[in-house]
């Protein structure tokens, strides 16, 4: 049940014995990782993308960067048109972290490094030719053989700008889509980080941890991202630890974390980071892995690594994350952390747009100007 450093016919091997109680589950199926990485290898890679009919329930909820998908047959076409851009590509399991039983369900959090290359038409525009490769983390709720809730945090950013296109003018595009529905942002309300004139919370709330890993994480998180104490990320990552991030970021040592988180919140230097679900598994390779899915709101009122986003702009922005975290000996070795800054483009344009559509126009007779011609 673990996947570091497996090839595919070890994850989903043929004829072997079920290793868990996977009650309501397919056959083919001998535990949960097995579940997830053979079924999303046979929709995305084998094709069979029916099979979302009998592994989504019929009113699943998908939650994407770029808006969310209210049932079945919208995850069908997703999926499609998807496939139609990138039919080359593959998406190859890196790890998953789990938690569950078959009684009361499973949950997974799955990592995939997705690559291919742009050959048709799709919602990328004329194909390029250009190769890709990109970072995808999926967490999933799952019961009896089916996905009932699902959120997948996809590196977009990362395949425009590799693929060569102009994020700006797609981000416009998809902007106009949900403006002309009615969308005006995609704001949920008080962040609470800081109510009034109180400073941000001491202490996490640790209602969603089950292990003590698990609450040691979540608190260090608040101290670094609620509380600014960036100081402590060299009490818990090693000195040789490896960070991999959006548009395939590959860095090294404990300042790079700290540059990278710290780049963060300068864009967004109001925000509030949320905790929405966190699960651990032990690993292969020692240790632990620990998957956290969370939740980052704010406003664009600074400067920092979100540099598609350009001068700020003051607009309220939401982004949704997923980290993965290695321990071992206590300190944390690897972090894959996974959020689209195409999605706060997205959101940045879409409240561009609602500004100008709610402009009221200037009336004929008032102003400096026409009083200066009078």
């Amino acid at each position: 049940m673990q996947v570091e450093r497996r090839d595919y016919t070890e994850l989903a091997p043929v004829g072997r014995s079920r290793v868990q109680p996977m009650q309501g589950f397919d056959d083919i199926y001998t535990d949960i990782v097995d579940y997830i990485v053979r079924c999303t290898h046979r929709i995305w890679d084998e094709r069979d993308i029916g099979l979302i009919y009998t592994h989504y329930t019929h009113n699943c909820v998908l939650y994407g960067t770029m808006g969310t998908l209210y049932d079945r047959e919208d995850v069908v076409r997703d999926t499609i048109q998807r496939l139609v851009t990138l039919p080359e590509r593959r998406g190859m399991a890196t790890h998953v972290i789990w938690n569950g039983n078959d009684q009361d369900g499973f949950y997974t959090s799955h990592l995939v490094t997705g690559s291919g290359r742009h050959t048709q038409h799709g919602h990328y525009g004329p194909p390029t030719g250009r190769t890709f490769a990109s970072r995808t983390i999926a967490d999933c709720m799952i019961h009896a053989n089916k996905i009932y809730r699902e959120w997948v945090v996809a590196d977009q950013m990362a395949i425009l700008k590799q693929l060569g296109l102009d994020p700006h003018a797609f981000a416009e595009k998809v902007a106009r889509t949900l403006h002309s529905k009615g969308m005006v942002s995609v704001d949920i309300g008080e962040n609470r980080r800081m109510i009034g004139q109180y400073p941000p919370d001491s202490e996490p709330d640790l209602s969603i941890a089950n292990t003590d890993l698990e609450r040691e994480t979540l608190e260090w998180l608040h101290a670094v991202m609620n509380r600014r104490m960036l100081g402590r990320i060299k009490d818990v990552y090693a000195p040789t630890c490896q960070y991999h991030g959006p548009l395939m970021t590959e860095l090294y040592g404990v300042a790079s974390v700290i540059h990278q988180t710290l780049g963060l919140i300068g864009s967004l230097p109001d925000a509030a980071f949320m905790p929405q679900h966190i699960c651990s598994t032990p690993c292969d390779e020692g240790g632990t892995k620990v998957a956290v899915r969370w939740i980052m709101e704010g406003h664009h009122l600074g400067y920092g690594l979100l540099h598609a986003l350009g001068e700020p702009t003051g607009k309220r922005v939401q982004i949704m994350g997923i980290s993965h975290f290695h321990y071992k000996d206590g300190k944390i070795v690897d972090e894959w952390r996974v959020y689209d800054e195409l999605s706060l483009l997205m959101q940045v344009k879409l409240a561009q747009m609602a500004d100008r559509s709610t402009a009221v126009p200037a009336i004929p007779g008032e102003g400096a100007d026409d009083g200066a011609q009078s």
